[in-house]
């Protein structure tokens, strides 16, 4: 990067210093005798083609610069943890896992007793890793994003159902097109990108315009289908809904000042526990170490719910504070109190997804199949309890 720099600088400095060249030599020409007129000219028209060239040139080592750069990931917080995936500090453990007096089912044969999920035919129509909610699964999916959306909007978010088809520049803007462009669908026909959670457009809202001051924390609470492809993800969870191709998200996305960018994490991960809390669901969180942390991401904060069958504490929601990162990208600033445009923070954090199912049935089944529906969110399902439309397998 520093060595495309250094030459695109040099070729900068070379394509201005011929074009003064090329200027005085052409008014030199209207001032010269006939003998010297055929000189200048013949200068004159060699200089145009080394002007040519070397604006070419320095056209050519910008763009490699910028391709460089935007493989450059954002700086990582010094109190990020140290390492790579397996090494993220836990911050605290909420809730004690549940013990069962009987053999607990996973999700996926809950689900199909329920008459909720149906990966068969999923499968049948899209392909693995694609499913279908059924009955009360689409209900309660339904009701644990509308709790959210309202629980935000309350908060004071404004709620966005945003385009979930981006242009490559919003994209790019954001970081996903780096390290994760495997893991995006592109429409080739139409070069739009579909996005992997609604970050993406509200990330791009603002993009290229100065907010005022006093608008800020800017706070949106978005609802989209995500999709992922989970390139180089065979074998990893195919069973049930954890790790799909398509799934539905409600999304906090925050611009706020950079000095306050720290403390509106804290709110956002609050707002995380806050759900989790409400669901009775136990949990912990952790901080992600800087070699996990995505390309935008300065810190991160993974709320991880326990899952019974599986005997540990998988990830529900994400938080992550990209400080100026995306907003250098894709030009959104602010005025600060002396009228000067800066770029603001960005900050992101999950309220609630289709995985949140997962661990909702597995943590409050009872042993005939049936499965307690959490008090805070029995008035958004109109219900107390699924029960099975399916009768259990033998076990």
């Amino acid at each position: 990067m520093l060595e495309l720099d250094a030459s695109r600088r040099s070729a900068l400095t070379r394509f201005e210093s011929l074009r003064a060249e090329q200027k005085s030599v052409g008014k030199s020409v209207s001032k010269a005798s006939p003998e010297e007129r055929e000189e200048l000219l013949r200068q004159a028209k060699s200089l145009a083609a080394e002007v040519k060239e070397a604006e070419a040139e320095a056209g050519r080592l910008a763009d490699e610069l910028d391709a460089v750069l935007a493989r450059v990931p954002n700086i990582v917080q010094p109190d990020a943890p140290e390492g790579g995936v397996d090494d993220f500090r836990v911050v605290e453990t909420v809730g004690e896992p549940r013990s069962f007096d009987f053999t607990p089912r996973d999700h996926l044969e809950l689900g199909e007793m329920l008459g909720a999920v149906d990966m068969e035919r999923g499968a049948k129509v899209s392909g693995a890793r694609f499913y279908f909610l059924t009955g009360v699964g689409a209900q309660l999916e339904l009701a644990l994003l509308n709790m959210a959306m309202n629980q935000a909007v309350q908060a004071g978010f404004t709620p966005m159902i945003p385009p979930v088809l981006v242009k490559p520049e919003t994209m790019e803007g954001t970081g996903f097109l780096g390290e994760h462009s495997d893991e995006v669908y592109h429409l080739d026909d139409d070069d739009l990108y579909l996005v992997g959670t609604s970050e993406v457009p509200l990330a791009g809202y603002h993009a290229g315009e100065i907010l005022p001051a006093d608008a800020l924390p800017n706070r949106y609470i978005g609802w989209s289908p995500c999709f992922r492809r989970e390139a180089g993800s065979y074998g990893k969870d195919t069973r049930g809904i954890i790790r799909v191709h398509q799934f539905n998200k409600v999304e906090m996305f925050v611009y706020t000042h950079p000095d306050q960018a720290d403390e509106e994490h804290l709110r956002l991960l609050a707002w995380e526990r806050e759900m989790l809390d409400k669901l009775d669901l136990p949990y912990r969180v952790v901080d992600i170490a800087g070699g996990d942390l995505g390309t935008s991401a300065a810190r991160k904060y993974d709320c991880e719910a326990w899952i019974p069958t599986q005997e540990t504490y998988r990830e529900l929601t994400s938080t992550s504070n990209c400080t100026d990162f995306q907003s250098r990208r894709l030009n959104v600033r602010f005025r600060d109190g002396q009228g000067k445009p800066r770029f603001a923070a960005t900050l992101n954090g999950t309220l609630a997804t289709t995985r949140w199912i997962v661990a909702i049935l597995e943590n409050h089944q009872r042993e005939d199949g049936s499965v307690a529906v959490p008090e805070a969110l029995r008035p958004y399902l109109g219900r107390d309890v699924l029960e099975p439309v399916v009768a259990p397998r033998k076990r």
